[in-house]
């Protein structure tokens, strides 16, 4: 079972916030899903992001996936690493390989989002 400490999309974005920042990344079933990665593109600090609308993709050998923002806000962070080293993101998605992380906007930046018990059921589907 993934964490209960964060909130899913259903395309397999997750976000766990932490006062007004929320900290996004990919969940490992859509890792496992697209299976090696090999290109990482992530928004620029600064840049605004909309709940449900790309910010980024990510490619691997046998898909390019867009990657939405599972809340509204402004990056204030993004894991600068990644795209030149995908290993967190590849072996450690939930954690390590978080994306970005971004000032949100609203108290209900989570409504609407899944948790943990519901993302199951998606992946349980679509497995």
């Amino acid at each position: 079972m993934r964490p209960n400490d964060r909130s899913y999309l259903d395309s397999h974005e997750w976000a766990q916030l932490q006062g007004d920042v929320a900290t996004v990344g990919i969940t490992d079933f859509a890792v496992e899903q697209l299976g090696e990665l090999v290109y990482l593109d992530l928004p620029e600090i600064g840049q605004s992001v909309t709940r449900g609308e790309s910010f980024g993709e990510v490619e691997s050998v046998k898909a390019v996936s867009d990657i939405n923002s599972p809340v509204n806000g402004e990056v204030v962070e993004i894991n600068s690493d990644l795209p030149d080293a995908l290993d967190p993101l590849q072996s450690d998605a939930l954690n390590s390989g978080w994306l970005i992380k971004v000032k949100v906007s609203g108290a209900d930046a989570l409504d609407g989002l899944k948790d943990a018990a519901a993302y199951e059921e998606v992946v349980a589907s679509e497995s």
